[in-house]
């Protein structure tokens, strides 16, 4: 490697990430020191990104530098916890100092505006580009919104749209075609998503249950019923479909990949009746969408406007599987 291990941790990452006052000892040593604030409880979690595998080969360094820590804060705000400490563990075939250049100022970009400290971490030489990064925040004691919990007659809520990776994906794959401009921002949705940490923590005390949509909604919302014991019915006309989808695809088309693309990373979450007044109140200025009930009977049912079963050809993505995205019926 051109650039030694050392020299590339002080160019890049040492001191160019925000600085918190709870990090006692970050970048340098063995072992980073932090303090929990009192009263909070520590959340963690980490995400493994490959190259080819979760995000395309040509994809540009800062936006795999984004995208590497907006799926951990994703994490965070699936939990309705608060971000704050990050470690990064870099596997690379060689140094490219234009990409490390261009990787650390994405993944700077976001903790910037999270204030998120990057306390450690690990370089090494491999065969292929890994990104891995786990991430530490805080959330008040019994406060932290978990896959378990759900009870049937809870309505099912995600926040924005869904299917605009999926789309960003198929586009990126050049298998279909197009305007610029919704091209960019289908590709943007792919390669940067936006964590809904606000949303996460507006849902503390209101949420019985929540799930970030990294798989796609049948596979994640499918943790959920695991979890929770439960069943579902969703609406299909009540998806949240972006113009781009409605305008570019056909309508089961559009479901399809709303239901198993992927990579959306919205919020996915159920709320009791009771609450549906705090939730209004909660996300007053925040776009989500109820889509469906859970049900007594286990399962998940999707149902089109006459009410007849859609029959799913896939739920989402499978890791260790050689299916690595979802091909729609037609476009």
């Amino acid at each position: 490697m051109s650039l030694a291990e050392f020299d590339l941790i002080a160019r890049y990452f040492s001191n160019a990430f925000p600085k918190r006052t709870d990090v006692i000892l970050g970048v340098g040593d063995d072992a980073a020191l932090c303090q929990v604030p009192a009263g909070m409880q520590l959340a963690t979690a980490i995400d493994t990104l490959v190259e080819g595998v979760h995000f395309p080969l040509k994809t540009r360094p800062h936006d795999i530098g984004y995208k590497a820590l907006a799926v951990n804060l994703s994490d965070m705000a699936a939990m309705g916890a608060t971000p704050a400490w990050m470690t990064l563990a870099l596997t690379c075939p060689k140094t490219d100092e234009a990409w490390l250049k261009g990787f650390a100022q994405g993944l700077r970009e976001l903790a910037e505006k999270h204030q998120v400290s990057l306390i450690g971490g690990d370089t090494t030489y491999g065969p292929t580009l890994t990104i891995t990064i786990q991430i530490s925040g805080f959330v008040p004691p019994k406060q932290a919104l978990q896959r378990r919990g759900a009870k049937p007659g809870d309505g099912i809520y995600v926040t924005g749209t869904l299917g605009d990776a999926g789309l960003g994906l198929i586009s990126v794959q050049k298998r279909i075609t197009l305007p610029h401009s919704i091209q960019h921002d289908v590709e943007s949705r792919l390669n940067r998503p936006t964590p809904r940490l606000h949303e996460g923590q507006a849902l503390r005390g209101i949420a019985s249950s929540a799930i970030d949509i990294s798989d796609g909604l049948a596979a994640d919302l499918g943790h959920i019923l695991k979890a929770s014991a439960v069943g579902a019915s969703l609406q299909l006309e009540k998806l949240p479909l972006s113009p781009a989808l409605r305008q570019h695809l056909s309508c089961k088309s559009a479901w399809h990949l709303a239901l198993n693309a992927g990579d959306d990373y919205e919020l996915c979450f159920t709320v009791p009746k009771n609450r549906e007044t705090a939730l209004r109140n909660a996300l007053t200025t925040h776009s989500y969408t109820r889509i469906g009930t859970i049900e007594t009977t286990e399962g998940l049912r999707c149902l089109d406007a006459k009410g007849e079963l859609l029959t799913l050809k896939m739920k989402g993505y499978q890791h260790f599987s050689e299916i690595k995205a979802i091909k729609p019926d037609r476009f």
